[in-house]
């Protein structure tokens, strides 16, 4: 059996990694999809190309998992995937529950796609993207909120940002 791993991945998180990592042992083949949403030009920090590229770096190690985009309604993706496949969503909280529970009602009821929900593990249960992209966006430290991959990704696209704390960090040190 086979997966749809969903979402914007701006930027693939540690969460995103724990639940990715137990899809790929629970199923045969896992696509993990960056949704492309039209509506959302200019609100991601990554541009689509840049997300595609972190995810194949992040999962790279990964023998069943593959990076594919697609825009539009997932149901439609997902009735192009082989019969039998399922969206896997990652869960981190009640409120994550929620609002997945109705998108799951959705899908099902549009285009008959299962979802199969993973819980993030405790640690990560915190992580989102946004957070990471806002702790990242005045130069703090996400390397162990985010994979390799993505902390990289970060650390270039806010190089003038995670200089100048770096120089003030030292400045303090030196006592200067």
């Amino acid at each position: 059996m086979n997966a749809v791993f969903p979402g914007s991945f701006d930027p693939i998180t540690s969460g995103h990694m724990d639940v990715l990592t137990r899809a790929a042992r629970i199923f045969d083949h896992v696509t993990v999809t960056v949704m492309h949403n039209a509506r959302k030009q200019g609100r991601h920090l990554f541009t689509l190309n840049e997300r595609l590229e972190i995810l194949r770096e992040a999962t790279a190690h990964f023998p069943n998992v593959s990076v594919d985009t697609f825009g539009g309604l997932l149901v439609d993706y997902m009735a192009r995937q082989e019969t039998g496949s399922v969206i896997v969503r990652g869960l981190r909280a009640v409120s994550d529950y929620e609002y997945e529970l109705q998108i799951a009602h959705l899908n099902r009821q549009i285009g008959d796609a299962e979802t199969v929900f993973i819980m993030a593990a405790t640690r990560w249960s915190f992580v989102s993207s946004s957070m990471v992209r806002e702790i990242a966006s005045y130069g703090g430290n996400v390397s162990e909120m985010v994979p390799r991959a993505s902390a990289s990704a970060l650390r270039r696209k806010h190089a003038d940002v995670y200089e100048e704390r770096e120089a003030e960090l030292q400045a303090q040190t030196t006592g200067s």
